[in-house]
């Protein structure tokens, strides 16, 4: 790797401003002052700005509080897109790990490690993604039966069983739902099936990660080492 674009991933700034880093004469490879962008860093290299260590991880996990009004996407010409709420200092590489409509809160899973991604999307896998919503209509206990036996939304299959818990029922009721795949827009999708809709849809969890709820809305962090090793344990998906 050349040591700008080195730099620029260990959080030092965009290219020019690592070059006028450079031409200060502050960064050294193993000992040595380098001026060179071109310079190549090779594995085992200590590079060192102003004498501390520049580090950087090849893979990296964010939770993200997703606010609504976001796009899940990495780049969008009209809307505003999740990748605009990392810290300047994550990696350029980074994507959603699935959708989350544009109205819909809660957990978002950004990385850049692609075999973590398919594991815990691939439609084999079934892993499963609980919401907390309100739900404009009364949800009573039949329908908790009829989402554990499938619904029919309308695609060639009915959809999975899910787990469907009652907080609140009114007109205006309160729910938890589990799902084990992810259709386009399925939970409003189920709830319109049983004539209610969906007003308000946070996503808790996915898999074993749980949204940490310490964390504000539109505000991010990287994994834990734990929630890191139980999502890899979960999904046998280890990263070199």
């Amino acid at each position: 790797m050349r040591l700008d674009k080195y730099l620029c991933e260990a959080g030092y700034g965009t290219r020019s401003e690592v070059k006028k880093l450079l031409r200060s004469c502050i960064v050294t490879v193993n000992g040595e002052r380098v001026t060179k962008s071109e310079t190549k860093i090779k594995d085992g290299d200590v590079v060192c700005v102003a004498g501390k260590e520049a580090c950087f991880s090849r893979v990296e996990y964010w939770m993200l509080h997703k606010p609504a009004g976001y796009i899940s996407a990495t780049e969008d010409k009209k809307l505003d897109t999740v990748l605009e709420l990392l810290p300047e200092n994550a990696r350029s590489d980074l994507f959603p790990v699935g959708r989350l409509d544009r109205d819909t809160e809660g957990l978002l899973l950004l990385t850049n490690d692609g075999k973590l991604a398919h594991y815990l999307l691939s439609p084999k896998r079934h892993v499963d993604k609980t919401y907390y919503a309100r739900i404009q209509g009364r949800v009573k206990s039949e329908h908790v039966q009829a989402f554990l036996e499938g619904l029919d939304i309308g695609d060639e299959k009915k959809t999975l069983p899910a787990e469907l818990r009652i907080l609140k029922s009114g007109p205006e009721s309160e729910i938890e739902v589990t799902i084990r795949e992810g259709r386009f827009h399925q939970v409003k999708r189920m709830f319109e099936v049983i004539g209610c809709e969906v007003t308000y849809l946070k996503r808790l969890s996915m898999g074993s990660l749980k949204l940490d709820e310490t964390l504000e809305i539109g505000a991010c962090r990287p994994l834990t080492e734990e929630e890191l090793r139980k999502l890899k344990e979960e999904t046998g998906c280890w990263t070199e």
